[in-house]
C-alpha cells in the first residue's frame, strides 16, 4: 500500500471514529507556511495559497508529497518530498519560475527526504546557499539540467549521512569532489556528471559499500583512478567516460563481481593493453573502451562474457588481427565497435553470425580479403554496417556491390591447368632453369 492511499485511509479512520476530536489540519501550520514560502520562491508568479488553501497533505500541486506519521503526537503528516520543473504530463511537478531562488524555509521541512529539481536554474546563476548543507533529513537530493547552478560541493555534504542519492547532472558545479563524501555510508547512488568538477576522484568512494551507480562522466577529472574503486561490492554502473584519467586501470577492478557497466571511454589511460581481468567479471553487460591509448592485440577473452551486449574498442591502437572468438562467444552483442585502430587480416567470418548485432563498426583499420556477411546480414544492420576506411576489402563477385557500398569485386585466382603443371614439372626436373623461365612468362601475363 502506497503512503499516499495509507494517508487517506487513516485520516479517514480518524474522522469518522473520533469526529469530536477532528484535527482541521494534519499538517502542522508551521509546516505548511514553511511549504508555501518554498512554493513561492521557485515560482512566484503562481497564487499557491489561493490554489491550495486547504491542508497541503490533502490537497497540494503534483510534486508536494506527505507520509503519515502515526507515531508522532496521535498521528501528524509531514511533507517529505518537493519536486520542482515540468517533466511531462506524467510529471508535472511544479514549474520553476524566471528568477527561483532558495530559501532558509527548506531546512525548516524536518522530515524531508527527497528535493528534485529540473531545469529550474538555467539562466542566472545561483549558489547553494551555506544552510542548505543543515538538511540532514534529505535521503534523495537530484540537480537534473541546472546549468546555472554554480558553486562547489561543500566539505560539508557530510552532514547528510541519510542520504542514498545525490544526483548533480549538467550543473555549472566546479572544483574537487570533497574528500567527505566517503563519509555518506548510507549513498546507493553517486552521479555527478556533464559538470566541470576537476582534481583527482577521491579515494574515500571505496569506503561506500551500498553504493550501486557511480557515474562521474563528463567531467575534467585528472590523475590515476584510485584502486579502492575495486572495493565497492555492490557497485552494479561504473562510468568515468570522457574526463582526463591517465595511467593504468586498476587491476583491482575484478573484484566488482557485480558489475554490469564499465566505460572508461576517452581519457587517457595507455600502453597496458585491454585489461584481461575481463574475463574474470562474468556479469559484464556492457564495456566501453574507446578513445583510450591502450594498445597492443585484442585478447583471446571472450569466452566467458558471452552476455555482453555492447562493447566499444574504438581509437585504441590496436594491432593484429581480429579474434574469431569474438564472433563465436559474443552471440548477444548488440554494438560491437572496433574502428579507427590499425587491425588487419580479414574479418572473421564467424561475424556473419552474430544474430544479435544492430551496429557493427570496423571501419577505418587496415583489413584485407572477402567482406564475409550475407546480403541478409548487411540488409538487417543496414547503414550501421560501417566498413569504409579499408581499402584492400572486396566483395565476391557474385555478391551485389550496393549491399557494402563502393567496394570492388574480389579478383579470382586464375587456375593453372593441368597440362601445364605437367609441363613445369617436367621442365624443371630436366632443366631447373627452365621453370625460372615459365614463372618470368606467367608474371608478364
Amino acid at each position: 500500500m502506497g503512503p499516499s492511499l495509507t494517508l487517506v485511509l487513516l485520516f479517514f479512520f480518524h474522522t469518522v471514529s473520533s469526529s469530536s476530536d477532528i484535527q482541521p489540519f494534519l499538517l502542522s501550520p508551521d509546516e505548511q507556511e514553511s511549504a508555501y514560502l518554498v512554493l513561492e520562491s521557485f515560482n512566484s508568479a503562481i497564487d499557491w495559497r489561493s490554489l491550495f488553501p486547504d491542508d497541503l497533505c490533502l490537497s497540494a500541486p503534483h510534486g508536494v508529497v506527505c507520509d503519515f506519521f502515526p507515531d508522532e503526537n496521535e498521528g501528524r503528516a509531514h511533507i517529505t518530498e518537493l519536486s520542482f520543473g515540468y517533466i511531462s504530463d506524467y510529471s508535472s511537478n511544479p514549474p520553476c519560475g524566471p528568477n527561483p531562488h532558495f530559501t532558509p524555509r527548506i531546512s525548516s521541512l524536518p522530515f524531508l527526504r527527497k528535493l528534485f529539481f529540473y531545469k529550474c536554474f538555467t539562466d542566472q546563476n545561483i549558489s547553494l546557499p551555506g544552510y542548505f548543507w543543515n538538511s540532514s533529513s534529505l535521503q534523495e537530493l537530484v540537480f537534473m539540467e541546472n546549468p546555472s547552478l554554480v558553486g562547489s560541493l561543500d566539505g560539508n555534504i557530510s552532514n547528510f549521512d541519510r542520504l542514498q542519492r545525490l544526483v548533480l547532472s549538467g550543473t555549472g558545479i566546479s572544483g574537487n569532489i570533497p574528500d567527505s563524501i566517503g563519509e555518506l555510508q548510507e549513498l546507493e547512488q553517486l552521479v555527478i556528471s556533464r559538470s566541470h568538477f576537476s582534481g583527482w576522484i577521491p579515494s574515500t568512494l571505496g569506503k561506500l559499500q551500498k553504493l550501486k551507480i557511480l557515474d562521474l562522466s563528463y567531467n575534467r577529472l585528472e590523475g590515476n583512478l584510485p584502486p579502492e574503486i575495486g572495493g565497492i561490492p555492490e557497485l552494479l554502473k561504473l562510468d568515468l567516460g570522457f574526463n582526463q584519467i591517465a595511467g593504468e586501470i586498476p587491476n583491482r577492478l575484478v573484484e566488482l563481481q557485480r558489475l554490469e557497466f564499465l566505460d572508461l571511454s576517452y581519457n587517457r589511460f595507455g600502453n597496458f593493453g585491454i585489461p584481461l581481468f575481463l574475463s574474470e567479471m562474468p556479469q559484464l553487460k556492457e564495456v566501453y573502451l574507446s578513445g583510450n591509448a591502450l594498445g597492443g592485440q585484442i585478447p583471446e577473452i571472450w569466452e566467458k562474457l558471452g552476455g555482453i551486449l555492447g562493447i566499444g574498442l574504438s581509437s585504441l591502437g590496436l594491432v593484429g588481427n581480429i579474434p574469431a572468438s569474438m564472433g563465436v562467444y559474443l552471440r548477444n552483442v548488440s554494438y560491437l565497435g572496433l574502428d579507427n585502430n590499425m587491425l588487419e587480416g580479414k574479418v572473421p567470418k564467424e561475424f556473419g553470425l552474430l544474430k544479435n548485432v544492430k551496429e557493427m563498426n570496423l571501419e577505418n583499420n587496415r583489413l584485407s580479403g572477402e567482406i564475409p556477411f550475407s546480403a541478409n546480414f548487411s540488409a538487417k544492420v543496414g547503414g550501421k554496417l560501417k566498413l569504409e576506411g579499408n581499402l584492400r576489402l572486396c566483395v565476391d563477385s557474385g555478391m551485389s556491390r550496393g549491399h557494402f557500398g563502393d567496394f570492388s569485386a574480389c579478383e579470382k585466382k586464375k587456375a593453372i591447368p593441368n597440362a601445364a603443371l605437367v609441363f613445369i614439372s617436367e621442365g624443371f626436373v630436366r632443366k631447373p632453369s627452365f621453370l625460372l623461365i615459365f614463372v618470368f612468362i606467367l608474371f608478364l601475363f
